[in-house]
């Protein structure tokens, strides 16, 4: 009881915190300048609409940070919990100059608690003042299904919801629920983008379950098609 309460003690420590996410923005960066990058659709960069909400399932998601560019319109924000895990993710967000907002949605599809109604109100302003929004698009500990919150967000925000993928051909797959890849250095990596889907401001809960239905299915084809090109399985990867 004790050492467990000592472990506990040091994890959530702020110096403990900001070490490891000092380390991991360190580590992450070093993945991303070692790995050779094929990006799919080429053009993405110039048809893309932002602000934007960057969606893409939890556990694919650590290299995000670096989809942005050095381009004032690409400035983004992320949306991370507040549990112990999402403070030391928030500290290695912010030392690879992504912004962060605090908190999670529910598996209802809202943002009810867990600080999620002020991060969403939050995430409405970031995207009216020109912020790209990134988040995952799972529902809490229920992997690859998509909620209603990223949906939600982009019919209060007029914002497109661009689905976006990131797989290395080096890397260690965890067995955990939201099947984590920790990308390794040295690496093929596909990073594949769906097109814009936008959510109309009168949308009902019927055209709300279609776009939600959308991003997953896209998510999914996003998914498959970058670990196609990282791990040489499809055509048009080189």
């Amino acid at each position: 009881m004790l050492m467990r309460s000592f472990r506990r003690n040091i994890a959530t420590s702020p110096a403990f915190q900001e070490t490891v996410g000092v380390v991991a923005a360190w580590y992450l960066r070093f993945v991303w300048r070692t790995s050779r990058v094929t990006l799919e659709p080429g053009n993405i960069y110039n048809e893309a609409e932002m602000p934007a909400i960057v969606a893409m399932w939890h556990g694919q998601h650590f290299m995000a940070p670096f989809i942005k560019r050095d381009d004032p319109r690409h400035r983004t924000k992320v949306l991370i919990s507040r549990h112990r895990d999402g403070e030391i993710n928030a500290r290695a967000a912010e030392r690879l100059d992504i912004g962060t907002i605090r908190g999670s949605g529910a598996h209802d599809g809202g943002f009810h608690h867990k600080g999620g109604p002020a991060a969403f109100t939050e995430m409405l302003e970031a995207l009216k003042d020109g912020y790209n929004i990134a988040m995952t698009a799972d529902v809490p500990k229920v992997a690859r299904i998509a909620g209603l919150g990223i949906v939600k967000l982009a019919q209060h925000s007029g914002r497109p919801i661009y689905p976006v993928a990131m797989a290395s051909s080096r890397r260690i797959e965890l067995d955990n629920w939201d099947r984590s890849a920790i990308n390794l250095p040295f690496a093929r990596m596909g990073i594949v983008a769906s097109q814009p889907i936008f959510v109309p401001p009168e949308a009902d809960r019927e055209v709300l379950e279609v776009a939600r239905q959308k991003v997953e299915t896209e998510l999914n084809r996003a998914t498959a098609r970058a670990y196609e090109i990282a791990d040489r399985t499809g055509g048009g990867a080189s």
